[in-house]
């Protein structure tokens, strides 16, 4: 760690700017805070529906901007940034289409509240308002960087401009520095050596929330001295020369390749945190006018004039011809066009509109070799084959190297992976295409995300879904929602392999399903595979398509002989949305997928011995759906039983028969049952797992009361 505190007070010379640089930094300045002031008005007059501001930290958020490289280095940013926005290239006509929601936002076409700053040209990555979550997706953006920096095969195979020493801006708040996700993305910054610089702007409050309630020893920088070989620097942020000096050093640091640096930046807030807050209510009338008498829009433009860089007529100027820029583009943004008010408008951009993975194109015929093998080597096959074919693809996530320590591969076997799907995948593409994480959810997620924007295709992998929660937020918020919320000028197409299941006696954590709580997220891909064949024909679907796809492997499946398949070549593939028919019979439908498609392969066996011929489905992905095979079925047997894994109630064959009794009611002639597993946790005792998750038994007696009925 390198530390230095730059001079509170404006030194003499002008960090190497000249008059014109110092001139811009005023109006970017000034631009921002009229900005807002004018978004305010709006508000108050219901014409834009939020605002949060960016008043005080004008200065630094200019420097930055002005200091960085727009449209060659990457930016994720938040709220306060729009200083840093317009100093990027964003324009107050761009961001007050944003304010009043025109479809011309170049940020989210109207999706986001004002201050989610984005603009593709810039590359300006699409914000949200989660705190934190922009800080992993960077590094992972800046992992992608040092791949393309340091390997030629990862540089040729990464489509579009490639400036070799581009690196990661990315701001945040001090109250955002209290998340987990910012000590995660810090650590793998470090352990990494990334090229990427955190600014975070310090304005001593996270709402009404006081620094020292956050931050031990109440400063970012001294809680952070330790980590090696970060580049610690200090600034007063609003002081716009200081500020440019400590962001052109940061930014060369992380540009020359020497690892990451982070800028601590003291701003003021002279606003309230937002339109929906009054800070008079938890701060003093003297601490507010203290904070008033250092900002940047007042100081700034008086030292200016101080030191002869410019005179008063210049600096009324540029107000003037500020405030005609924001009242123009104030009276444009507001004759602006909406989006359209339909269905069709909404859904738009939820899903790549560029490769449909439910298309014919994903549909190819197998040209089988080999002997029939597991569900885990066709898994691991599909994974060797696919790197082979792209070298975007990388295998990162807890466990899934054969050895970190790359020279003990000559005497070890290696690991790759606790189920060894990943076995021999670092040996046969190299330790920088697959690699162990650090044991961190959420960090695998969020670099996940930040990989496949800079235009790689990781294929991370989750060991347990058991221990996917500390990634929900990522999941929810970022990994699903990028393309949509963009207006499809970012995305994130990827794949997150998880193991998921019982009836391996892995009791209560190490047995869970939950795939309802995934499938009801828009934007997400949702694979679940009963056999080989299928699992290696939906990977590489999986892998091929645009879209975050979560791929759910069934442990319980891995090494099964009854569901093992000879490889079907490197090309197979199989559409998502399509089922597929295990079984025919005539008088009852089994709609179901995962483990429960052997286990009503068995009792549909017990039936036939009764006259009751069952009819199987096996749905293989389960967002989307096969609901046109569903409705065939249904329709033919007019009896429904809905298998899942996962607990009965509110679970993913809730849905399944709720929309077969609303659309198919007059074609039923039975209530559609459901067989789930209890409302209660996996145990590990035998006989009380077997009590709580799906049997033959429950299939039989389900199915033979739905055919009787």
């Amino acid at each position: 760690m390198q530390k230095r505190r730059a001079k509170e007070a404006l030194e003499p010379d002008t960090a190497g700017l000249s008059k014109g640089d110092l001139l811009k930094l005023y109006r970017l300045i000034y631009a921002s805070r009229r900005t807002d002031d004018r978004e305010i008005v709006l508000k108050r007059q219901n014409k834009a529906y939020f605002q949060i501001n960016g008043a005080g930290h004008e200065a630094i958020c200019a420097a930055a901007g002005l200091a960085a490289r727009s449209g060659r280095d990457w930016f994720y940013t938040y709220y306060r940034d729009r200083a840093l926005a317009l100093a990027l290239g964003v324009t107050p006509y761009e961001m007050l289409l944003q304010a009043v929601g025109a479809i011309d936002d170049p940020a989210s076409a109207g999706r986001q509240m004002p201050a989610h700053w984005g603009h593709a040209a810039y590359r300006l990555v699409s914000a949200s308002s989660p705190i934190a979550t922009q800080y992993l997706q960077a590094v992972g953006c800046a992992e992608g960087i040092r791949k393309m920096r340091e390997h030629e095969d990862v540089r040729r195979a990464v489509k579009g401009e490639f400036s070799g020493d581009e690196v990661v801006l990315c701001t945040g708040g001090d109250g955002s520095t209290s998340e987990g996700e910012f000590w995660e993305a810090l650590t793998t910054a470090c352990v990494m050596e990334l090229p990427i610089v955190f600014l975070i702007e310090d304005n001593e409050y996270a709402i009404s929330v006081p620094r020292e309630v956050q931050t031990p020893c109440s400063s970012i920088s001294k809680t952070v001295a330790s980590f090696r070989p970060l580049l610690l620097l200090e600034v007063d942020g609003c002081d716009p020369v200081a500020s440019y000096r400590v962001m052109r050093e940061a930014l060369a640091h992380a540009r020359a390749g020497r690892g990451p640096a982070l800028v601590h930046a003291h701003c003021i807030r002279p606003y309230s945190h937002s339109m929906s807050d009054d800070q008079r209510l938890y701060r003093p009338a003297s601490e507010i006018d203290e904070e008033n008498a250092k900002d940047p829009v007042v100081t700034f433009p008086r030292r200016l004039v101080e030191e002869g860089v410019a005179g008063e007529e210049e600096i009324e100027a540029i107000r003037k011809d500020v405030d005609r820029e924001i009242e123009e583009a104030a009276e444009r943004a507001l004759a602006a066009r909406w989006p359209e008010k339909t269905r069709a408008e909404a859904e738009k951009f939820v899903f790549s509109p560029d490769v449909d993975p439910t298309s014919s194109a994903f549909a190819t015929e197998p040209a089988f070799e080999g002997e029939p093998r597991t569900m885990i080597d066709l898994i691991n096959q599909t994974l060797l084959d696919e790197m082979a074919r792209d070298a975007r693809v990388v295998v990162f996530g807890e466990d899934v190297a054969d050895a970190t320590r790359e020279a003990a591969l000559a005497e070890v076997k290696g690991k790759g992976g606790v189920f060894k799907a990943t076995h021999g995948l670092q040996r046969a593409h190299g330790g920088h295409r697959c690699y162990n994480s650090a044991l961190a959810e959420a960090n695998i997620l969020g670099r996940t995300v930040g990989l496949a924007t800079r235009g790689l295709k990781p294929v991370a992998e989750i060991q347990f879904i058991d221990y996917i929660w500390p990634a929900y937020e990522q999941i929810r918020n970022e990994w699903s929602v990028l393309r949509w919320r963009s207006g499809n000028t970012f995305s994130c197409g990827s794949v997150v392999r998880t193991t998921i299941g019982g009836y391996i006696r892995g009791a209560l954590c190490h047995s869970q399903s939950g795939e309802v709580l995934f499938t009801h997220i828009p934007g997400i891909r949702v694979v679940y595979p009963s056999n080989a064949l299928d699992a290696c024909g939906l990977l590489r679907t999986s892998i091929r398509c645009d879209d975050p796809v979560l791929y759910l492997e069934h442990k319980h499946l891995y090494r099964q002989t009854y569901n093992r398949s000879p490889y079907p070549g490197k090309e197979f593939m199989i559409p998502f949305g399509k089922a597929a028919l295990v079984r025919e019979g005539a008088h009852v439908t089994i709609v179901t997928y995962g483990a429960l498609v052997e286990r009503s392969l068995r009792a549909a066996k017990q039936l036939a011995e009764e006259g009751i011929e069952a009819e199987i489905l096996d749905l293989r992905t389960i967002q989307p759906y096969d609901w046109e095979a569903i409705a065939t079925s249904a329709t033919k047997t007019s009896r429904v039983v809905v298998a899942y894994e996962d607990n009965r109630s509110w679970g993913y064959g809730a849905e399944i028969a709720a929309r077969i009794s609303d659309e198919l009611f007059r074609d039923l002639d039975a209530p559609v049952r459901r067989v789930a597993a209890l409302d209660t946790f996996v145990a590990y005792n035998p006989d009380l797992e077997d009590v709580i998750l799906p049997q033959v038994e429950d299939l039989v007696a389900a199915a033979r009361d739905v055919a009787t009925y």
